[in-house]
């Protein structure tokens, strides 16, 4: 069965000062998606689902989601702070989404094939795009993520939250960790400032999945919810959930290792970066200088 990727696009980038999923960073306007999506064809995904807001769905479906629609089947999911399940309402002055577990969610009704699952703003290069769709292919009832080297994952420009991972000898996930403020100081790596070798693999949230994860997350979130659902600002981040899964015996996770590059757009300066590890990449003719021709 060829897998669908999920796109999770509905990021208010707070910390970037605007909608970085639709802002241009290829020499012909390409977005991070474009790449992303380049690079899901090439793998042999065959069907797109973009996770947004409504708020944003004009412009995205102007600027993004057409580009797509001719190539490959586009389906829409919207994550809105009033989606949640019965019982639970959104406390009082609450803007900030709830997460990326409830994010993938949104999507239940749409997917009913294996599936990856992405980052809007974040570039993961072919290689993980291939080795994901291979073991999605395979139908195997594990799910899977691709591995990075964290320190290949920050930024020049400020903090960053990364899942930080320990794998057992089979490559397969034993636990990971969402660790916050995790930052450059000279030489050193730093987390909430607490001091790491910079060599953990970590997770950039490019997940694989079975459908029956749909029924796991949903526990998952309705028990975060019982905890957290009157908090201002807690999110339920997917790593978190995906370690419980992983710890309780619900679900084992294959850590696929890759070299390809990764680039972020967390900040607005980290944008040139990315723009120039972009034009590096079609400089050695893995990205055609046109994407789309």
């Amino acid at each position: 069965m060829q897998p669908t990727l999920l796109v999770m696009a509905a990021g208010m980038g707070s910390r970037y000062g605007g909608l970085k999923q639709i802002d241009p960073v290829g020499p012909n306007g390409e977005t991070i998606i474009d790449y992303s999506v380049y690079d899901a064809l090439r793998a042999g995904f065959a069907r797109l689902v973009f996770i947004i807001r409504r708020d944003i769905e004009a412009p995205f479906r102007e600027s993004v989601g057409r580009r797509f629609e001719k190539r490959i089947a586009v389906d829409y999911a919207f994550q809105e702070l009033a989606n949640l399940p019965q019982g639970f309402t959104v406390p009082e002055g609450r803007i900030k989404p709830w997460g990326t577990t409830h994010a993938i969610l949104q999507a239940e009704d749409l997917i009913n094939e294996p599936f990856g699952v992405i980052n809007a703003d974040d570039f993961y290069g072919r290689e993980s795009f291939q080795v994901m769709g291979g073991f999605l292919r395979m139908g195997t009832a594990d799910y899977s993520m691709v591995g990075y080297t964290l320190r290949n994952t920050l930024s020049e420009h400020g903090a960053v939250t990364r899942g930080v991972c320990e794998c057992d000898s089979d490559d397969y996930l034993r636990t990971i960790v969402e660790l916050l403020k995790i930052e450059r100081q000279g030489s050193s790596v730093l987390a909430d400032g607490r001091p790491l070798t910079g060599d953990e693999p970590v997770s950039m949230n490019f997940w694989g999945f079975t459908p029956r994860v749909f029924a796991q997350l949903r526990e998952r979130f309705d028990e975060f919810m019982q905890r957290h659902g009157q908090e201002m600002k807690s999110e339920c981040f997917i790593p978190s959930t995906v370690n419980d899964l992983v710890k309780t015996g619900v679900a084992r996770v294959k850590v696929l290792r890759t070299p390809s590059s990764w680039f972020g757009v967390t900040y607005q300066q980290d944008k040139p970066r990315v723009t120039a590890g972009i034009r590096g990449l079609i400089a050695r003719s893995e990205y055609p200088e046109k994407l789309w021709e």
